[in-house]
């Protein structure tokens, strides 16, 4: 490394993790002829434009938004609901971070600085709409006259040319609002958006959220003691809920019908999908997520007949691009049937067991493209990939090749093939026509300055996918090194994945002297239903998963099973406090971001998806939490340090969490530290904390584990 070379932990933290300078956000006009994106200028620029790559004549990307030209080169300035939104989607970036386009993909909508914008995809101009600030989440009608937003609470409407702005749906009071996701829907269920237009755009389904009922917390920032609390709707575990409801709306303001179903019954509204195969079509769900029903609305009534009801003893999950119309107008959605997560379109599994989808990609006349991981009877493991194939009547074809994690949108006849891999950084991105090559969208981030060496195995009897790292240039010689777990381990998310950049920060760890294991232990997504179901009631079993890998692989690899640390954020903050409390005789240190500590402090439609209502089931939520657990009484020779770590300003895990779980263990005289972060919220910290936080938990695990 040159002397001018930055340090990683300086590289990661300015580039927010490599991502910068990545096209993402694409989309395909159903003509073939244009792809919009966005993209920042370099790896390092946090300021995305809106790019279009025009297909035909030669393949040429041209910027069709520019945000320091749009606000004449002065800084963004957010509401504190647009940095809201950010924080439910975690959203790092500035500029132009969403768009939506109309049906033909010529007209953009996006805000900046709580203002509209809009531009001309084939002509590459843009302009600013005179709309009613501040702007949230503007979408164009599929005709492109017309632009809906929201603004304090109201949907409204503007004509495409900046005329006749006009409030469709304005709040009774400073609890509701029409438009938004509530706080559950954008945090738990991924629905980010409270509108849709019909495929006439004559109207729009308008979700009304009134959060009177949910309970009032404040986070509060102590190191700016003049500053007032803010105050948030959290819904906690047991408690209520926001209510929500649906309404149509046409587009004079005058029609209001509301959209009926059993919400005592089915109080999620999950998903809506309106498109012109069909009517529209909801999925909503019970408070405990073993129930949903596919509804299709009567748009002239407001009344809605079920299409098809789902039921599972364990719970329902969610997933993205359904439930769907076929061109046909048969359902498509995603259901768990015979130990397998299967594509089903009508009444007929188009899937297997071999695969286990993920997500629905595209729907078209002859072929549904879908996301998937090899299922538990796969011929082969493919351990941490995840492959696009096509799915019809006729079979399963992968149009993905090669070891990695693909994803992909597809319209027109044009693909766009999103592919990162193990050996190489970054993600490259393919634009492809009828299967061939077309083009090659630019990336502008940076390389890192280290590279990722990774193993991907499977680990003792259960064959828990895990990922292996030692230190660059280890031989075998060297003798067997400290062991750093370096988990995530619950649900909704995979760690380990065979793409290069998710291991920069493993391998950065591995080379300060230790080997770091990953495991993807039962909870976490992509092998199977029961994989993911069996830690019902027991979020205690993923610790017992990270025990088992680590035992295993320490049969093949140089792991000194004397000196094991384990660190993670969120649930894995959790698992890393878990481990040291419950299990000191294989843990000899943790370091805690931003923990669940107690469950009854996180919200309903996680918490209890996984643990119950803790009224009824009090004796899982303390199995599970932290600050009841019985190591804190453990004798002291068994004590092992902890680094707890905390953004005061989070509001998703908030600072509560660590709070209670210190004052536990000062009762129970267990030493720790508190690390807490000014400012911060549930996402990475700014680039200076977030280069410092890596090097501080460096200093902590060698303390710890006597390696100095």
């Amino acid at each position: 490394m040159t002397s001018n070379q930055l340090s990683f932990p300086r590289q990661h933290a300015r580039t927010q993790r490599f991502t910068l300078g990545a096209p993402r956000a694409f989309t395909v006009s159903p003509d073939g002829a244009r792809v919009a994106f966005l993209r920042s200028s370099s790896g390092t620029d946090r300021e995305n434009r809106l790019w279009v790559l025009d297909l035909e004549g030669g393949a040429q990307e041209r910027v069709a938004a520019d945000p320091g030209e749009l606000l004449g080169g002065g800084a963004e300035q957010l509401s504190a609901q647009e940095r809201v939104r950010r924080e439910r989607s975690r959203e790092g970036s500035a500029g132009i971070v969403s768009y939506a386009v109309d049906a033909a993909v010529e007209l953009a909508a996006f805000a900046l600085s709580g203002r509209l914008f809009a531009a001309e995809l084939r002509a590459g101009t843009s302009r600013e709409l005179p709309a009613t600030g501040p702007v949230l989440d503007p979408r164009p009608s599929p005709d492109g006259l017309h632009v809906a937003y929201v603004s304090q609470g109201a949907l409204r409407v503007i004509g495409a040319e900046g005329d006749n702005d006009r409030a469709l749906a304005e709040p009774e009071d400073e609890n509701t609002t029409y438009g938004l996701a509530e706080f559950i829907a954008a945090e738990e269920m991924s629905r980010s958006r409270g509108f849709w237009w019909s495929p006439d755009s004559d109207r729009l389904l308008v979700a009304r959220a009134d959060d009177t009922a949910v309970a009032r917390w404040w986070i509060s920032d102590p190191a700016n003691p003049h500053s007032e609390p803010a105050r948030v709707a959290y819904p906690a575990a047991g408690t209520a809920n926001a209510e929500v409801r649906l309404f149509l709306y046409g587009l004079d303001g005058g029609e209001r019908t509301e959209v009926v179903w059993d919400r005592a019954r089915y109080p999620y509204l999950a998903r809506v999908h309106w498109s012109e195969a069909g009517a529209p079509l909801l999925l909503v769900q019970s408070r405990d997520q073993r129930g949903q029903l596919y509804l299709a609305v009567d748009t002239s009534t407001g009344t809605t007949r079920t299409v098809h009801v789902d039921e599972d003893p364990v719970w329902l999950e969610l997933f993205d691009g359904v439930p769907a119309w076929a061109p046909d107008g048969r359902l498509v959605r995603i259901a768990d049937e015979g130990g397998a997560r299967v594509l089903a379109v009508g009444d007929r599994a188009l899937t297997g067991p071999q695969l286990q989808v993920r997500a629905v990609l595209d729907v078209s006349d002859g072929d549904v493209l879908v996301s998937a991981s090899a299922g538990a009877e796969a011929a082969a493991p493919e351990t941490g990939e995840v492959h696009v194939y096509r799915v019809n009547e006729l079979g399963v074809e992968r149009l993905s090749e090669g070891p990695g994690v693909h994803s992909a949108v597809r319209s027109g006849g044009v693909t766009v093939l999103a592919s990162a891999r193990p050996e190489s950084s970054g993600t490259v991105v393919q634009v492809l026509r009828d299967g061939k090559r077309e083009a090659v969208v630019a990336s502008y981030a940076e390389e890192p300055v280290l590279r990722a060496r990774v193993r991907l195995v499977e680990g003792g009897a259960r064959r828990i996918p895990c990922a292996v790292l030692l230190p660059t240039g280890y031989s075998e010689g060297d003798g067997p090194l400290p062991v750093l777990m370096d988990p995530y381990g619950g649900p909704h998310a995979r760690h380990v994945v065979a793409a290069h950049n998710a291991y920069l920060t493993s391998q950065w760890f591995a080379d300060q002297g230790f080997a770091v294991v990953v495991a993807d232990g039962r909870g976490t997504p992509g092998r199977s239903p029961g994989w993911e179901k069996e830690i019902r009631d027991a979020f205690t079993l993923t610790l017992d998963d990270q025990i088992e890998a680590l035992h295993a692989l320490a049969e093949d690899f140089p792991l000194d099973l004397g000196r094991v640390a384990i660190r993670g954020w969120s649930y894995g903050g959790y698992l890393a406090g878990l481990a040291v409390l419950r299990r000191p005789d294989v843990f000899h240190a943790g370091i805690a971001g931003a923990p669940v500590t107690d469950w009854r402090l996180y919200d309903t439609h996680y918490s209890e998806r996984y643990l119950g209502d803790p009224a009824e089931q009090p004796q899982v939520y303390a199995a599970n939490s932290l600050v009841t657990d019985e190591g804190l009484s453990q004798p002291a020779g068994t004590h092992r340090p902890l680094m707890i770590v905390h953004g005061l300003a989070d509001d998703n895990v908030v600072m509560a969490h660590t709070l209670r779980l210190s004052s536990a263990l000062l009762a129970a005289g267990r030493p720790h530290e508190v690390l807490p972060l000014s400012g911060v919220t549930h996402m990475t910290p700014q680039e200076e904390i977030a280069e410092n936080l890596l090097l501080l938990q460096v200093d902590f695990l060698k303390r710890s584990l006597g390696l100095r």
